[in-house]
């Protein structure tokens, strides 16, 4: 007892300092873009926004242009790049974890091209406006990955005996289903080829405090039930009569796992657009370094996840400027050698 005590403090104090180095990534990271600012910059308008320090006098207007650029811009959108990537990061996780499948994640399953179709059919029909800080592309997004999971996870679902072949086979068909949909409605209505095609690409540009305040929450509450649940993940895992004996409702606990992780994907991908691999790339990276145990995992999946977008997305915003180049293509670009080198050690 007392050993499983002090390994759950050494663990506690591991997550403590692997979010604190991450806090202070994040913090050079805003740093970074076409305008420069200094950390010392950055300090002090963070200081003067909570009222920690006074405020001090303009120097011709550049601590205001400053304050701008950090509050408006910088800041949200190196937040909102965390959260989306924690969310598909921990989301990744737990469908590797119930379909016991190194290649399940959200990019595979067909959220994505759910999310892109919703999207798809609210930009052509014109609908405007906009619901709880959310224009109504990103709400369509959010519904389309939500219906396109459940309808893979159910077909899936309904093949037991070969359950994990046909989540990816069903993944991959309404992949190509909703793909071609959008590519016909796109030739059919070429005045919004841009703003979709954009879209589609992935990015976390248009990153606000109001979508960071209403993502961010669903999210963390989605991580919060993916760690309650992690022990009963890790005697799932163990067999599924095993389970069973040991008193885990499965079928339940699955259930809870499968509909929590579409829904925080789905809201990731409703503010984002298309990032694919993060789900996949993440985890397996985590796990080698760390080990199988899920309660150990989520945590540190969710901060390296996030971790992970936020630099990548400074990479892109920063390698060409002012060119910026989407967090979809960088992700893709680093996540489909993975994903082949995957399918050729699983065939081994």
């Amino acid at each position: 007892m007392r050993e499983s005590t002090r390994g759950r403090r050494k663990f506690r104090l591991l997550v403590a300092g692997y979010g604190l180095l991450a806090l202070v990534i994040l913090m050079g990271l805003v740093t970074q873009g076409t305008v420069r600012i200094p950390l010392s910059d950055i300090i002090r308008v963070l200081g003067e926004e909570l009222s920690l320090i006074p405020s001090t006098l303009d120097d011709g207007g550049t601590q205001e242009a400053y304050r701008v650029i950090l509050l408006k811009l910088r800041i949200p959108r190196v937040v909102m790049a965390f959260i989306v990537g924690a969310a598909l990061a921990t989301s990744g996780l737990i469908f590797q974890g119930i379909f016991i499948n190194p290649m399940a994640e959200p990019y595979v399953l067909g959220v994505s091209s759910g999310a892109a179709f919703g999207a798809t059919v609210v930009a052509i029909f014109g609908i405007g406006g906009s619901f709880l800080g959310f224009s109504m592309v990103s709400l369509g997004a959010f519904l389309g990955a939500l219906l396109t999971s459940f309808l893979v996870f159910t077909i899936a679902q309904g093949n037991r005996s070969n359950q994990m072949t046909v989540l990816l086979l069903s993944g991959i068909a309404i992949s190509f289903f909703l793909s071609s949909l959008i590519s016909l409605m796109m030739t059919l209505n070429r005045d919004v080829i841009e703003n979709i095609f954009f879209w589609t690409m992935g990015s976390v540009s248009t990153a606000t405090w109001d979508k960071i305040f209403s993502v961010g929450t669903g999210i963390t509450l989605g991580i919060g039930i993916f760690i309650y649940y992690a022990q009963e993940l890790n005697i799932i895992l163990t067999g599924e009569d095993s389970a069973k004996a040991l008193g885990v409702n499965v079928k339940r606990v699955r259930s809870i796992l499968l509909y929590t992780a579409s829904l925080v994907t789905a809201l990731a991908v409703s503010v984002s657009g298309i990032i694919g691999f993060v789900g996949l790339i993440v985890p397996h990276g985590v796990r080698l370094l760390f080990g199988a145990d899920n309660r150990r995992l989520l945590p540190l999946t969710a901060i390296t996840g996030g971790l992970f977008l936020s630099i990548t997305d400074m990479i892109g915003r920063t390698v060409v400027p002012p060119m910026e180049i989407p967090l979809g293509v960088m992700t893709a670009l680093l996540g489909t050698p993975y994903f082949i080198y995957l399918l050729v050690r699983r065939k081994r």
